[in-house]
C-alpha cells in the first residue's frame, strides 16, 4: 500500500515519564512529516531529544491532558504506561476526537488483571500455564498446600512489572502470598483488587524454558509484528538476585526465527485479538506477549497492554521511518492503509544504568555527568532523571538511564553500548556487565 494513502500525524503527544516514553518520542520525532512531539510529564532528558518538547502534566491528570490536546492541536496521542490506560485515558481522549494509540480500559484488563487475562486465554485455547485465583490469604495458602510444590505468585493488579515471585520453594511461595495480602505486593491492595474488592492473586504452575517478548501493533482487526526482544529481569549478573523492571535487553532475539514468530502469531496473538473482539473490545495499541519457549511450544507468561521497558528502547532504533504512520493507522483502525514497516537488518543492544539500592531502597538526587554523544547507532534515553532549578540533571528513580547501540552483530552492538555507558557517571551507578550473554561471544 503506498504511503500516501496513510497520513502522518504532524503533532504528537507522548504520555509518560520513563525511558520507554523517551524512546518513543525520539523515534516518532524522526519520522518524516512529524513536526513536533511533546512528552509529558517526561524526565530530565526529554528536552534533549531532537524534535521533542516537555510538558509537566501528570499522566493521571485526564483533564489537563485533554486541555493540552486541544491547545496544541494534537493529531496523535501515544500512551506509554499501563496505569493511565487502565484508568480509561484512551477512552476519554478518543471520545473527544483525539486518535489515541493505546487500548481502552476494557482492553487494558489484559495487564490490569492477571485473573481476567488467564481466563481469556483458557477460554480461547491460548497456551499458558495452569493457574488458580485466590481472593483471600487462607484460600491462597490452601491451594499452595494442596499442590505441595513451588508455584509462581502474581499480584492480580498493576505492579509495574514487579508483582511476580517465581518461587523456588514452597516456603518462598508462602512468603510471597503473605507479602501480597499484607499490602506490599505490586501496587498494594487498592490496585490488586478483584471483583470481590479484596486483594486477589493468581497462583500458576511453573513452566521452564527461555523467555522472549513479542510485540504486536494492533488496530482492533489487524496487526503488525515487531522484531522479538529478550529482557533481563534480575538485578544480578548470571540472572541472579531480585526481580526488577528490566536491566537490559537485546533485539532481535534469535530464540524465535521467522517460522517460530509465525507460530506465535497463529497460536497466541491472532487468537488473543479475536478473543478481545468477541468480548466487544476494539483493541488499538500494543499487545505485548511475554512468552516461555517450553519443550511443548510457546506458552504465555503474561500479557502487557503497552510497550515493554527496556524492550522499547531496544526496538525502536530498528524501526523504519513509517513508525508514526503505523501508530496513527492503528489509532484510527485502518492499518490496512499504512505502509509496510521497514526493519533495520542489524542488532540492537540496551544496557540500563540503575541507582544504588535498586530495586529496593533507592539513592536519589545525584548529579549525572555524561560525555556520551549520541550518533546514528548510539542512543542515550533518560528514565529516572529530573532537572533541578539550576538546570542540572539528577537521578530520581530506580532505572536512571538506558544506553542503546546498534551494529551488524551483537558483539559490536554491546561493545558500543558498554563503551557509551563508560562515558556516563553518577554516584552509586549500578549495571550488569553481562547483558546479552546469550548472544555475545566475547
Amino acid at each position: 500500500m503506498p504511503s500516501s494513502s496513510c497520513p502522518t500525524p504532524a503533532r504528537i503527544l507522548v504520555i509518560g515519564a520513563g525511558g520507554r516514553e523517551n524512546a518513543l518520542g525520539w523515534a516518532l520525532a524522526r519520522s518524516p512529516g512529524v513536526e513536533a512531539v511533546w512528552i509529558t510529564p517526561g524526565n530530565g532528558g526529554s528536552c534533549e531529544l531532537p524534535g521533542c518538547q516537555q510538558l509537566t502534566i501528570k499522566e493521571s491528570d485526564q483533564a489537563g491532558l485533554e486541555a493540552a490536546c486541544r491547545d496544541l492541536a494534537i493529531e496523535l496521542v501515544v500512551v506509554g504506561p499501563e496505569a493511565p490506560l487502565a484508568a480509561g485515558l484512551a477512552d476519554r481522549l478518543r471520545e473527544l476526537g483525539f486518535p489515541c494509540f493505546g487500548p481502552g480500559a476494557d482492553g487494558a484488563q489484559l495487564e490490569a488483571s492477571k485473573h481476567w487475562a488467564k481466563a481469556l486465554m483458557q477460554e480461547s485455547g491460548i497456551p499458558t500455564a495452569g493457574h488458580w485465583a485466590a481472593n483471600s490469604r487462607e484460600q491462597a495458602l490452601q491451594i499452595l498446600e494442596n499442590e505441595g510444590r513451588p508455584l509462581v505468585v502474581k499480584a492480580d493488579g498493576l505492579a509495574a512489572g514487579k508483582g511476580v515471585t517465581v518461587a523456588e520453594s514452597v516456603e518462598e511461595a508462602r512468603a510471597a502470598i503473605e507479602e501480597i495480602f499484607a499490602g506490599r505486593g505490586g501496587s498494594g491492595p487498592d490496585t490488586a483488587g478483584s471483583e470481590l474488592g479484596s486483594p486477589c492473586l493468581v497462583l500458576e504452575e511453573r513452566t521452564f524454558g527461555p523467555e522472549v517478548s513479542v510485540f504486536a501493533l494492533c488496530d482492533g482487526q489487524r496487526m503488525v509484528l515487531l522484531p522479538t526482544a529478550q529482557d533481563h529481569k534480575r538485578i544480578g549478573e548470571g540472572d541472579t538476585g531480585a526481580n526488577t523492571g528490566g536491566m537490559g535487553a537485546y533485539a532481535p532475539a534469535p530464540l524465535l526465527d521467522a517460522e517460530g514468530l509465525e507460530q506465535v502469531r497463529l497460536l497466541v496473538l491472532e487468537p488473543t485479538l479475536a478473543a478481545l473482539r468477541a468480548r466487544g473490545i476494539n483493541y488499538r495499541g500494543v499487545i505485548y506477549a511475554g512468552l516461555m519457549l517450553t519443550t511443548a511450544g510457546p506458552s504465555v507468561i503474561e500479557f502487557n497492554c503497552r510497550f515493554g521497558d527496556p524492550e522499547c528502547e531496544t526496538l525502536v532504533p530498528l524501526l523504519g521511518p513509517e513508525f508514526a504512520q503505523i501508530l496513527f493507522a492503528c489509532a484510527n483502525g485502518n492499518l490496512d492503509q499504512a505502509p509496510a514497516l521497514t526493519i533495520y537488518p542489524g542488532c540492537s543492544a540496551c544496557v540500563i544504568a540503575a541507582a544504588e539500592g535498586y530495586p529496593g531502597e533507592l539513592r536519589r538526587g545525584d548529579p549525572i555527568d555524561s560525555a556520551l554523544q549520541p550518533t546514528d547507532h548510539l542512543q542515550l534515553f533518560h528514565a529516572g532523571t529530573r532537572q533541578d532549578h539550576l538546570g542540572r540533571c539528577l537521578t530520581s528513580g530506580g532505572r536512571v538511564l538506558a544506553v542503546v547501540a546498534q551494529a551488524d552483530d551483537f558483539d559490536t552492538a554491546f561493545e558500543r553500548a558498554y563503551n557509551g555507558l563508560a562515558q556516563v557517571h553518577f554516584e552509586g551507578i549500578t549495571f550488569r556487565r553481562d547483558i546479552g550473554h546469550q548472544v555475545r561471544s566475547r
